[in-house]
């Protein structure tokens, strides 16, 4: 296939490079004309993806436009904040047969949309039907090594994530498809802001018992928020869900529990904001899950106080005092 990938951070990189081993026709676009010129002359992207070198075959473009253009499928891995409006220069370049498949993770703030929602509103209702959302436990890092991984492909359109299965799969990265789009992208977006609460507890020092009661009720409010927009529990359950929390609460390649932990040991958030050159989505997804939860009435206590932690300076130890008070309940309410 030929295939445009928008965005060059450290998971666009890997994917990309996946799917030209995969003998696909890549080309992969970056914000920065730098990372560009230096990826063309170097064949390796020294920001965001050191130390592995590019598939041979793999184009690089600064041109949003030229990047997209007779592409057969658009893979869209740029933060979730910039989606919109990287959407909007693209309508006019996109055909109607475009297959669009996204791989970032997170819900918009302001608008509280999800991914798909934003593609509804930019390219057209009609787009959902060819729209694939990509997630699971999968660290850029590992993926680009080869090591096996597993991820899931979510749809309303069952052929398009087929394709998308076919185009990605080979012997160390394998494809699962789903009907449940709205829950591989909540999963996606929720479990950044529990592998904060995660890190948190980590940098605070409390043991495994606490970072597996978080992992459990981190995934109990995942379930929730789901189910109040139509998603499908047995989601939660899988890659996107269960999956993806375990790999991103525990692992330490992940962004979000890096910036928990340097929280939990007393790090002002603007500072290790300033250290970090890759995105750590759930700082701003708090605030948005947080938001979306408030707006539709669902129940997420450990993504209220990652949000006062993360938003009004709340301390940590407070916020983990408050959790332990809460009113007693049963465990499946």
């Amino acid at each position: 296939m030929k295939i445009a990938v928008i965005g060059a951070g450290s998971w666009g990189t890997a994917l990309a490079q996946l799917l030209a081993g995969n003998g696909h026709d890549v080309c992969l676009w970056a914000y920065e004309p730098e990372l560009v010129a230096g990826m063309q002359a170097a064949r390796v992207n020294h920001l965001f993806l050191p130390g592995v070198e590019l598939h041979p075959a793999m184009t690089f473009s600064n041109d949003l436009t030229a990047a997209v253009a007779g592409r057969e499928l658009v893979l869209l891995v740029t933060p979730t904040q910039v989606l919109r409006g990287i959407l909007q220069q693209l309508t006019g370049a996109l055909t109607e047969r475009v297959l669009l498949v996204n791989a970032s993770k997170g819900i918009e703030l302001g608008t509280l949309c999800t991914v798909s929602q934003i593609v509804a509103q930019t390219v057209g209702e009609d787009a959902l039907n060819r729209y694939v959302a990509l997630s699971g436990p999968t660290f850029a890092k590992e993926v680009a090594a080869g090591l096996p991984s597993l991820i899931v492909a979510g749809s309303s359109n069952q052929s398009a994530a087929q394709q998308v299965q076919a185009a990605f799969s080979n012997p160390v990265f394998r494809v699962y498809s789903s009907e449940d789009p709205v829950g591989v992208e909540l999963g996606g977006a929720v479990k950044n802001v529990i592998a904060i609460a995660a890190g948190i507890a980590d940098g605070l020092g409390f043991g495994h018992n606490t970072r597996a009661a978080l992992i459990t009720r981190g995934l109990a409010e995942m379930r929730r928020l789901g189910r109040a927009l139509g998603a499908q529990d047995a989601t939660f359950a899988g890659l996107a869900g269960m999956g993806d929390l375990v790999l991103t609460c525990t692992g330490d390649l992940s962004r979000n529990r890096t910036v928990g932990v340097k929280l939990g040991q007393g790090q002002k958030l603007s500072d290790i904001l300033a250290e970090m050159r890759m995105v750590a989505e759930g700082v701003k997804s708090a605030e948005s899950v947080h938001a979306l939860a408030d707006r539709l009435h669902v129940d997420m206590p450990i993504t209220v106080e990652v949000y006062s932690i993360l938003h009004r300076d709340k301390p940590a130890r407070q916020a983990v005092l408050e959790l332990m008070s809460r009113d007693l309940k049963s465990e499946h309410v």
